[in-house]
């Protein structure tokens, strides 16, 4: 594994962590952080994040994800030996909608045979 790769998953590790425990926000409860993505670089990770709930909360839990970033930032800077701790830009992942949508489509194709 390439060094960017090995810090993009202690980067998830260490952010799920916070934002599981140490973020007392209840807009962020239902939030997992699936993948982290670092330029190569090293000075901005991609975070991305799916949430429990409808649009509205989608839409709060990523306001209040880039509220906290800097503090995320500072806490991951405490926790990591890097040089440099990237910024971080929290980014809804759609990965999950995309394959559930894939799967109903599937299934009406099935039912229509």
């Amino acid at each position: 594994m390439h060094r960017p790769e090995r810090i993009a998953e202690t980067l998830r590790e260490e952010i799920a962590q916070i934002v599981g425990y140490e973020l007392e926000d209840p807009r962020l409860t239902m939030v997992t952080v699936t993948e982290v993505r670092v330029a190569d670089d090293l000075r901005d990770a991609s975070v991305y994040v799916t949430v429990e709930g409808d649009e509205q909360e989608h839409n709060t839990a990523l306001r209040a994800l880039r509220h906290a970033a800097p503090y995320v930032r500072k806490q991951l800077g405490f926790a990591l030996n890097l040089r440099h701790t990237p910024a971080l830009h929290f980014v809804r992942d759609t990965v999950e909608e995309k394959a559930s949508r894939v799967d109903a489509l599937l299934h009406g194709i099935e039912k229509e045979k």
